[in-house]
């Protein structure tokens, strides 16, 4: 088991380096095309799609029981729901403001970044504290899955 600070180190360096790589990339690549970002997003989104069948669920229902896994999914479906309708709800409020449209959306990116980074924080430390492997492997893949999005973040 590695220390909490090394495993917050880790946490944060691949968490910046993915999506600090994609922005690079974003920002250097000069693609307006709907067909390649909504690729870009779709590939991210299989990424973790993988991740969260072949290992993070498999790895939870070693630690627990069939149960505690689906009340945790659907908690986490009903927190992306709840955000979704505060990004909603900001997006309506921003339509009515005329000055400051830059602020509020540099707001909801952020909210919606924090919100997203944080489980995925608890991903890299929960697979450090099982071992080393799978939590460098989650931070891997982490990493990768955020390249799509620092790209995305970029062009908006």
């Amino acid at each position: 088991m590695e220390s909490i600070g090394t495993i917050t180190i880790y946490g944060l360096i691949f968490g910046m380096l993915g999506t600090t790589l994609g922005g690079i990339i974003g920002a250097c690549l000069n693609v307006t095309s709907n067909k390649i970002l909504s690729f870009v997003l779709e590939f991210a989104a299989g990424l973790m799609t993988a991740i969260i069948c072949f290992d993070l669920i498999p790895e939870a229902l070693e630690f627990s029981n069939l149960t505690v896994c689906i009340v945790g999914i659907i908690v986490g479906v009903i927190v992306m729901i709840l955000c979704d309708e505060l990004i909603n709800r900001i997006n309506f409020a921003k339509k009515n403001i005329s000055n400051n449209t830059l602020f509020k959306t540099g707001m909801i990116i952020c909210i919606g970044l924090a919100v997203h980074n944080f489980p995925e924080g608890l991903a890299i430390g929960s697979g450090f504290d099982a071992s080393v492997s799978l939590g460098l492997s989650l931070a891997i893949a982490i990493a990768i899955h955020d390249v799509p999005e620092g790209m995305v973040q970029s062009r908006q």
